[in-house]
Protein backbone atom coordinates (compact mmCIF):
# COMPACT_ATOMS: atom_id res chain seq x y z
CA UNK A 1 0.00 0.00 0.00
CA UNK A 2 2.84 2.57 0.70
CA UNK A 3 3.76 2.72 -2.72
CA UNK A 4 0.00 3.93 -3.84
CA UNK A 5 0.65 6.87 -1.83
CA UNK A 6 1.18 9.97 -3.59
CA UNK A 7 4.87 11.15 -3.42
CA UNK A 8 4.21 14.09 -1.21
CA UNK A 9 2.79 11.77 1.29
CA UNK A 10 5.27 9.30 0.96
CA UNK A 11 8.04 11.55 2.06
CA UNK A 12 5.75 12.43 5.03
CA UNK A 13 5.69 9.32 6.02
CA UNK A 14 9.38 8.65 5.74
CA UNK A 15 10.55 7.18 9.18
CA UNK A 16 7.29 6.46 10.75
CA UNK A 17 6.55 3.08 11.98
CA UNK A 18 4.07 1.77 9.99
CA UNK A 19 3.71 -2.32 9.20
CA UNK A 20 2.93 -2.06 5.56
CA UNK A 21 3.78 -5.61 4.96
CA UNK A 22 0.84 -7.05 7.48
CA UNK A 23 -1.50 -4.34 6.48
CA UNK A 24 -0.96 -5.61 2.81
CA UNK A 25 -1.77 -9.08 3.49
CA UNK A 26 -4.62 -8.64 6.02
CA UNK A 27 -5.91 -6.80 3.23
CA UNK A 28 -5.24 -8.80 0.00
CA UNK A 29 -6.56 -11.93 2.56
CA UNK A 30 -9.83 -9.94 3.03
CA UNK A 31 -10.01 -8.92 -1.30
CA UNK A 32 -9.88 -12.81 -1.75
CA UNK A 33 -12.67 -13.92 0.67
CA UNK A 34 -15.07 -11.03 1.09
CA UNK A 35 -15.94 -8.25 -1.86
CA UNK A 36 -15.27 -4.73 -0.20
CA UNK A 37 -15.03 -1.14 -0.50
CA UNK A 38 -13.63 1.06 -1.50
CA UNK A 39 -12.73 -0.14 -4.78
CA UNK A 40 -9.10 -1.37 -5.06
CA UNK A 41 -6.89 1.85 -5.72
CA UNK A 42 -9.50 4.26 -4.16
CA UNK A 43 -8.27 3.38 -0.78
CA UNK A 44 -5.70 6.53 -0.33
CA UNK A 45 -8.32 9.52 -2.26
CA UNK A 46 -8.19 11.53 -0.11
CA UNK A 47 -4.56 11.89 0.27
CA UNK A 48 -4.59 12.07 -3.36
CA UNK A 49 -6.69 15.05 -3.79
CA UNK A 50 -4.72 17.29 -0.81
CA UNK A 51 -1.09 17.15 -0.40
CA UNK A 52 0.08 17.51 3.30
CA UNK A 53 1.16 21.31 2.74
CA UNK A 54 -2.41 21.97 1.51
CA UNK A 55 -4.81 20.78 4.14
CA UNK A 56 -6.23 23.30 6.22
CA UNK A 57 -9.44 21.59 7.15
CA UNK A 58 -9.65 17.93 8.81
CA UNK A 59 -12.78 16.19 9.09
CA UNK A 60 -12.76 12.74 10.53
CA UNK A 61 -14.70 9.73 9.65
CA UNK A 62 -15.05 6.13 10.65
CA UNK A 63 -15.13 3.82 7.82
CA UNK A 64 -16.19 3.85 4.55
CA UNK A 65 -19.68 3.16 3.70
CA UNK A 66 -20.49 -0.56 3.18
CA UNK A 67 -23.19 -0.30 0.19
CA UNK A 68 -22.64 -1.00 -3.44
CA UNK A 69 -20.72 1.67 -5.37
CA UNK A 70 -21.06 4.08 -2.23
CA UNK A 71 -17.66 4.33 -1.50
CA UNK A 72 -14.67 6.05 -2.83
CA UNK A 73 -12.13 7.12 -0.62
CA UNK A 74 -13.26 10.20 1.19
CA UNK A 75 -15.19 10.06 4.36
CA UNK A 76 -18.68 10.93 4.17
CA UNK A 77 -18.66 11.00 0.30
CA UNK A 78 -19.94 8.81 -2.38
CA UNK A 79 -19.40 8.68 -5.82
CA UNK A 80 -20.67 10.54 -8.69
CA UNK A 81 -24.61 9.49 -9.26
CA UNK A 82 -24.87 7.64 -5.93
CA UNK A 83 -27.52 8.64 -4.00
CA UNK A 84 -26.43 10.03 -0.41
CA UNK A 85 -26.84 8.31 2.88
CA UNK A 86 -28.33 9.68 5.83
CA UNK A 87 -25.12 11.22 7.63
CA UNK A 88 -24.47 12.85 4.14
CA UNK A 89 -27.92 14.42 3.34
CA UNK A 90 -27.64 15.47 7.13
CA UNK A 91 -24.50 17.36 6.79
CA UNK A 92 -25.78 19.33 3.57
CA UNK A 93 -28.54 19.97 5.03
CA UNK A 94 -26.21 22.15 8.01
CA UNK A 95 -24.62 23.10 5.22
CA UNK A 96 -27.31 24.95 3.59
CA UNK A 97 -28.84 26.29 6.72
CA UNK A 98 -25.33 27.07 8.05
CA UNK A 99 -24.28 29.20 4.85
CA UNK A 100 -27.36 30.14 3.71
CA UNK A 101 -26.73 28.77 0.54
CA UNK A 102 -28.00 25.75 -1.96
CA UNK A 103 -25.33 23.12 -2.13
CA UNK A 104 -25.31 22.19 -6.35
CA UNK A 105 -26.40 19.67 -7.80
CA UNK A 106 -23.65 19.65 -10.07
CA UNK A 107 -21.49 18.37 -7.59
CA UNK A 108 -23.87 14.91 -7.24
CA UNK A 109 -21.66 14.23 -10.79
CA UNK A 110 -18.39 15.85 -9.84
CA UNK A 111 -15.60 12.81 -11.03
CA UNK A 112 -13.96 13.22 -7.43
CA UNK A 113 -17.11 12.36 -5.22
CA UNK A 114 -20.17 14.26 -4.20
CA UNK A 115 -17.61 16.51 -1.57
CA UNK A 116 -14.67 15.65 -4.15
CA UNK A 117 -15.28 19.97 -4.43
CA UNK A 118 -14.32 20.01 -1.14
CA UNK A 119 -11.23 18.01 -1.23
CA UNK A 120 -9.43 20.16 -3.79
CA UNK A 121 -10.01 23.20 -1.36
CA UNK A 122 -8.18 21.90 1.12
CA UNK A 123 -10.60 19.67 3.19
CA UNK A 124 -9.05 16.63 4.19
CA UNK A 125 -11.74 14.04 4.69
CA UNK A 126 -10.03 10.47 5.88
CA UNK A 127 -11.67 8.08 8.00
CA UNK A 128 -9.84 5.75 10.88
CA UNK A 129 -10.39 2.73 8.30
CA UNK A 130 -10.09 3.26 4.55
CA UNK A 131 -11.64 0.27 3.34
CA UNK A 132 -14.66 -2.82 4.84
CA UNK A 133 -16.37 -5.46 3.65
CA UNK A 134 -19.61 -5.08 1.74
CA UNK A 135 -22.40 -5.03 4.51
CA UNK A 136 -20.32 -5.29 7.24
CA UNK A 137 -19.41 -1.91 8.95
CA UNK A 138 -16.47 -1.84 11.06
CA UNK A 139 -14.96 -5.26 9.65
CA UNK A 140 -11.53 -3.76 8.51
CA UNK A 141 -10.99 -2.12 12.20
CA UNK A 142 -8.44 -4.78 13.22
CA UNK A 143 -6.30 -5.47 9.72
CA UNK A 144 -4.35 -2.13 10.85
CA UNK A 145 -5.29 0.92 9.14
CA UNK A 146 -5.19 3.20 12.36
CA UNK A 147 -1.68 3.22 11.96
CA UNK A 148 -1.98 4.72 9.36
CA UNK A 149 -4.31 7.04 9.61
CA UNK A 150 -3.48 8.24 13.30
CA UNK A 151 -0.10 8.87 11.04
CA UNK A 152 -1.28 10.84 9.07
CA UNK A 153 -3.06 13.04 11.70
CA UNK A 154 0.32 13.35 13.57
CA UNK A 155 2.26 14.75 10.52
CA UNK A 156 -0.47 17.40 10.22
CA UNK A 157 -0.41 17.85 13.58
CA UNK A 158 3.38 18.50 13.58
CA UNK A 159 3.71 20.77 10.79
CA UNK A 160 1.84 23.33 12.71
CA UNK A 161 -0.04 24.77 9.95
CA UNK A 162 -3.07 26.53 10.62
CA UNK A 163 -6.48 23.84 10.99
CA UNK A 164 -9.66 23.77 11.73
CA UNK A 165 -9.84 20.27 12.80
CA UNK A 166 -14.12 19.39 12.52
CA UNK A 167 -14.52 16.02 14.77
CA UNK A 168 -18.03 15.12 14.91
CA UNK A 169 -19.29 12.43 17.09
CA UNK A 170 -16.83 10.11 20.19
CA UNK A 171 -15.35 8.19 17.85
CA UNK A 172 -13.72 11.05 15.88
CA UNK A 173 -13.34 13.29 19.23
CA UNK A 174 -10.71 10.67 20.17
CA UNK A 175 -8.44 12.74 18.04
CA UNK A 176 -9.01 15.91 19.88
CA UNK A 177 -5.43 15.52 21.68
CA UNK A 178 -3.29 15.46 18.67
CA UNK A 179 -4.05 18.83 17.65
CA UNK A 180 -2.40 21.06 21.03
CA UNK A 181 -1.00 24.15 18.83
CA UNK A 182 -2.32 27.24 18.80
CA UNK A 183 -2.54 27.32 15.62
CA UNK A 184 -4.65 24.59 15.27
CA UNK A 185 -8.38 24.44 16.52
CA UNK A 186 -10.81 21.72 17.43
CA UNK A 187 -14.69 21.96 16.58
CA UNK A 188 -16.84 19.13 18.38
CA UNK A 189 -20.16 18.51 17.60
CA UNK A 190 -22.47 15.32 17.55
CA UNK A 191 -22.11 12.79 14.61
CA UNK A 192 -24.57 13.86 11.84
CA UNK A 193 -26.02 10.21 11.16
CA UNK A 194 -29.76 10.34 12.05
CA UNK A 195 -29.15 9.03 15.46
CA UNK A 196 -27.32 12.01 16.70
CA UNK A 197 -27.78 14.61 14.19
CA UNK A 198 -30.63 15.99 16.43
CA UNK A 199 -28.44 16.10 19.45
CA UNK A 200 -26.46 19.33 18.41
CA UNK A 201 -25.31 18.82 14.95
CA UNK A 202 -27.81 20.48 13.41
CA UNK A 203 -27.36 23.96 14.35
CA UNK A 204 -23.18 23.72 15.45
CA UNK A 205 -22.32 25.69 11.88
CA UNK A 206 -19.10 23.83 11.41
CA UNK A 207 -18.51 25.32 8.01
CA UNK A 208 -18.79 28.76 8.86
CA UNK A 209 -16.93 28.58 12.27
CA UNK A 210 -13.91 26.58 10.42
CA UNK A 211 -14.14 29.55 7.93
CA UNK A 212 -13.75 32.14 10.49
CA UNK A 213 -11.48 30.77 12.23
CA UNK A 214 -9.33 30.00 9.01
CA UNK A 215 -9.70 33.72 7.61
CA UNK A 216 -8.64 35.21 11.65
CA UNK A 217 -5.24 33.49 10.83
CA UNK A 218 -5.11 34.92 7.37
CA UNK A 219 -5.47 31.38 5.26
CA UNK A 220 -8.37 31.78 2.62
CA UNK A 221 -11.63 30.13 3.22
CA UNK A 222 -12.92 27.07 1.90
CA UNK A 223 -15.68 27.23 -1.14
CA UNK A 224 -18.14 24.79 0.73
CA UNK A 225 -20.58 24.97 -2.22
Amino acid sequence: MFQQLPEAWQREFEGLEVNWNQLDAALEAERGKYRCFPPRGMEFTALRLVAPADVKVIICGQDPYHGEGQAHGLAFSVAAGVAHPPSLRNMLRELRDDLQQSFSLQHDFDPDGVLGNWAREGVLLLNDVLTVRSGEPGSHAGIGWQAVTGAVLDVLASRRQPLAVLLWGRHAQQHSDRFQHPNQRVFSAPHPSPLSAHRGFFGSKPFSKANEWLIGRGVSAVNWV
